[in-house]
């Protein structure tokens, strides 16, 4: 058996558990690098196994840096992970990379490096291959402004639900924070009905349509009653036309032209949406998990 100060120095080198370097050391001869190599090379293989994991836990996160904004998120399987050391080390390295290199997507920033003198891709592996769950950036979206206009960033004290907007002056910090938090609870899918996606218009007709009939409503007043619950329901999706969280008796586009800002483009990122979560029985995956 190698040495427990060759034993410690893989281990600072890899941050592999005590039998994993035993077994390499033992399977390279006691070479150190070859050692870390090995290593390297099955934790790949390990973290290739969860590839296909569903991802749904994770952290939102956003950042505004000069003219430069950014909203990531990235995940792993389950809430323990997301609050672990490991992953949050991680996402504030990744958050710091975003706000001094300043990457345009996702791909440029996966090939940054990191201070372990891996690229990100490469980080979110090796922590796939550490802890056992996936790890992966999901996506990322990033917005640029001009010197007279403004960013306001919000993340939600849970680091579930993020959100940058883009506001067309400078403002009171207090009113972009509003709005923002605004957009973090009432969850809104556009704009404005001129920024409506067309698709969303023609899936949400069919289905009122169908409910309006299904009511029993006359079949010559169902497309007038669908008209008028289509504008319901704009205003319900569309940030500007909602009622401002903080004062009902206005919508937010109200409030807004009262303090004399535009709102650009917001974009809301909140862990997991879009994305089925798989339900499992945990004594079946802690089982599942030890069998490994």
């Amino acid at each position: 058996m190698a040495s427990m100060d060759l034993i410690k120095k893989l281990r600072d080198m890899t941050q592999a558990g005590v039998m994993d370097a035993v077994k390499a050391l033992k399977e390279c001869g006691d070479d150190l690098d070859k050692a870390a190599a090995w290593l390297r090379e099955k934790g790949i293989a390990k973290a290739a196994k969860k590839a296909g994991a569903v991802v749904t836990e994770g952290l939102a996160k956003a950042i505004a840096s000069g003219n430069y904004a950014a909203i990531m998120e990235i995940n792993c399987q389950t809430d323990f992970v997301a609050a672990g050391d490991n992953f949050q080390k991680l996402t504030n390295e990744i958050m710091s990379v975003i706000a001094n290199v300043k990457p345009q997507n996702l791909d440029e920033l996966l090939a940054q490096k990191l201070a372990s003198g891996m690229t990100i891709a490469e980080e979110c592996t090796n922590l796939t291959a550490k802890i056992g769950e996936k790890i992966c950036i999901r996506r990322l979206t990033v917005l640029t402004k001009t010197d007279e206009q403004d960013f306001q960033v919000y993340e939600h004290f849970n680091g579930k639900i993020a959100v940058v907007l883009l506001l067309s002056n400078k403002t009171d910090a207090e009113v972009g924070k509003s709005i923002a938090m605004h957009t973090a609870a009432m969850n809104p899918k556009f704009l404005n009905a001129s920024e409506v996606d067309q698709e969303w218009i023609k899936n949400e007709t069919e289905i009122l349509r169908k409910q309006t009939l299904a009511e029993g409503k006359p079949e010559n007043r169902v497309d007038m009653i669908v008209k008028g619950r289509i504008q319901k329901s704009l205003a319900e999706v569309c940030l500007e036309q909602q009622a401002f969280i903080k004062d009902p008796s206005k919508t937010i586009k109200t409030f807004l032209d009262e303090k004399h800002v535009q709102l650009i483009k917001f974009v809301r990122y909140e862990v997991g949406e879009g994305v089925e979560k798989v339900q499992t029985n945990f004594a079946d995956e802690v089982a599942a998990q030890m069998g490994k």
